[in-house]
């Protein structure tokens, strides 16, 4: 494998963007826990987005899915989370990482108490607007929400619902073999 193609062919400029981390998070959720978009697709040009994700004492995360045109990795910075790889759900705590490729089933989940990761997608793709209408959500109107109604958030936006399947916006494919069973204690 070799270097990417150059996309700059100037002299060097100045362009370096600094976030401090005393930078209050962007998104606060109503069940604890915050996300901060220290790198987003519009920041980096599409190249990437990289998020902060900290969990609140609540369990919570998504069911497992994948996504059908980008990557997406987790860093742990503190905590346990449990993340599912396609086919088994393994504790993960501070320094492990976990790489999916374009789709790789997979899903993540704090089991009891707070933790903290980088999540990166790449290329970049605009998950600010679903983390904001997920975040949005009440525990009243997650509660009676109906099939239809997770669906019809789910294709507006780049994830799909209580089943394996895309999360890029387009009709995602049923569960693989096993993968219904994929879910941890909760």
């Amino acid at each position: 494998m070799s270097y990417p193609a150059p996309r700059y062919f100037g002299e060097g400029t100045v362009t370096a963007i600094l976030r401090p981390s005393n930078v209050e998070p962007e998104l606060a959720f109503p069940a604890g826990g915050s996300a901060s978009y220290l790198a987003t697709s519009t920041s980096t040009g599409g190249d990437y987005g990289l998020f902060r994700w900290d969990m609140g004492e609540s369990a919570g995360g998504p069911d497992p899915h994948f996504h059908r045109a980008m990557s997406e990795a987790f860093f742990l910075l503190s905590g346990t989370v449990l993340l599912y790889n396609g086919h088994v759900w393994a504790e993960a705590g501070p320094g492990d990482f976990l790489h999916v490729p374009p789709g790789g089933v997979h899903a993540f989940r704090n089991p009891d108490g707070p933790a903290s990761m980088l999540m990166l997608f790449t290329p970049g793709a605009p998950r600010e607007t679903y983390f904001e209408e997920l975040a949005a959500l009440d525990d009243g109107a997650r509660a009676t929400m109906t099939a239809a109604g997770w669906t019809a958030l789910y294709t507006q936006r780049p994830v799909r619902g209580n089943r394996v399947g895309s999360t890029d916006g387009a009709e995602g494919q049923r569960a693989t073999r096993g993968a219904q069973q994929a879910s941890p204690t909760r």
